[in-house]
Formats: structure tokens, sequence, C-alpha cells
């Protein structure tokens, strides 16, 4: 099957859809609405102390958008995975685009963990996450929340929920509240406009800016337990 067409992809987020297959070997993708849908509040965020001491440790390095076909990949050749070929030629093409992003976290100059979704005006969509190290995910998923919170987005939106979602924070709507949210946010932030791809016009309101935290990370440099200690207190003051 070929890659989906971006701007048609990006307004099925828009209206709480997105694409799945049966397997990595799987030809066909079908769309998916789940009737309970998992989000994570990003003031609800849970940072455990034991969390906490790892992010201020600095013992990972975390990046973002530096391994962008890495990380879908290492998502996608899991025993158990929704990522066909189409489908990850689709959000690489939408990273390309600038409408999908990765973090990642890195030991030793290797790659053990990170996470991708996509980005649409207010909202950011989690579409899937790996871990080869203790912790390497939950550090990349809450360097997302903390650069989502730093950027002045809205929503996080995990799709389904996991144990492991749930321990961080996520919680659990029903899809018509899901909805109701995001039509909320889509619409407090503008209309979309295509072309270009599907882009978010904000009618007076400030634009989200997923680059924020690097900027505030720049502006630490050289202090006492940077960069760990931003994300620490970014993440406490909103928790």
């Amino acid at each position: 099957m070929a890659a989906i067409d971006p701007d048609l992809l990006l307004r099925a987020y828009a209206i709480g859809v997105f694409p799945m297959s049966d397997g990595r070997e799987a030809k066909d993708v079908y769309w998916v609405e789940p009737r309970r849908r998992a989000i994570l509040p990003l003031d609800g965020f849970h940072l455990s102390k034991s969390l906490r001491k790892t992010i201020r440790s600095n013992r990972f390095t975390v990046t973002r958008d530096t391994a962008f076909t890495q990380v879908i990949r290492a998502c996608a050749e899991r025993d158990e995975t929704w990522i066909n070929p189409a489908i990850e030629q689709s959000y690489t093409t939408l990273h390309a685009l600038g409408q999908a992003h990765s973090v990642e976290a890195w030991l030793d100059g290797e790659l053990v963990g990170g996470l991708y979704g996509v980005r649409l005006g207010p909202a950011f969509f989690g579409e899937s996450m790996f871990s080869r190290v203790t912790d390497a995910s939950k550090v990349a998923l809450a360097w997302l929340v903390a650069r989502l919170i730093a950027g002045g987005f809205r929503l996080l939106d995990c799709q389904f929920m996991t144990d492991h979602l749930k321990s961080l924070g996520a919680i659990e709507v029903s899809q018509q509240r899901y909805l109701e949210m995001l039509t909320a946010e889509l619409e407090a932030a503008g209309s979309f406009d295509s072309p270009p791809v599907a882009s978010v016009r904000r009618g007076g309101v400030a634009e989200p800016d997923f680059g924020k935290l690097d900027r505030l990370l720049e502006d630490s440099a050289g202090a006492s337990g940077a960069p760990g200690c931003v994300i620490a207190q970014l993440l406490t003051q909103t928790s």
C-alpha cells in the first residue's frame, strides 16, 4: 500500500482518527477511533522521586528530531507492532514537513529509547515509544511533556491506555469527551488551510512552539545540574 497523503493524515487526526495495520508485514492500513481515549494532562504528569532523580542526574542525553527514522524503525521492529512500511513512510513524510517529531534518549552515544508523534496546532498525538534500557522511555516522555509545557501546547493524546502511561499520570476519557476537547483546542487555534499541509492559523493566539524548550536549555547552559534540573522544574511546577 502507498503512503497516506499527509493532508489526509492530519485531517484524520483533527477528527480523532488515526491509522494502524495488523503487523509489520501487513499490506493494509485501517482507520481507528477508540471508544476510550488515553490522554496525559500536561499539568498532571506524575514525576516520581526516582524518575526525578534520574532526570536530574543527566544520565541520559535527550535530543529531539535527530533520529526520527531510527526511532520509528525501533518502534516498528518490536514483536507486536501496528507500523507497516506504508505507515512508516507516511510519518517520515510528516516529519520532513515539520508535522511529526521524535524525542530520543541516548546512553553512552547509543540510542536506547525514544518516542514519536504528530503535532497539530496546540495538540500533540503520541504514536509509539520504545525502550532498550530501564527508564529510557519514561525519560523521553518526561522530556516531551516538559517541551509541550514550555511551548504552550494544550493537549497530549496517548491513544490507548497502558499501565506504563497510567503510572505517569495518563487518564482515560470517552471518545466523545476527547473530541470535545480536541475540537475546542483546534477551534481556538484557528482554521485549517490547504495547501500548505493542514496548517493551523492562530487567530491572535500565540502559536505553540515546539522549539522553545531548546532556547530555555541554551539559556541555562553551564548552570549546575542543567539540563535535567530544568526539565524537573518544568514538570514540578505543573504537577
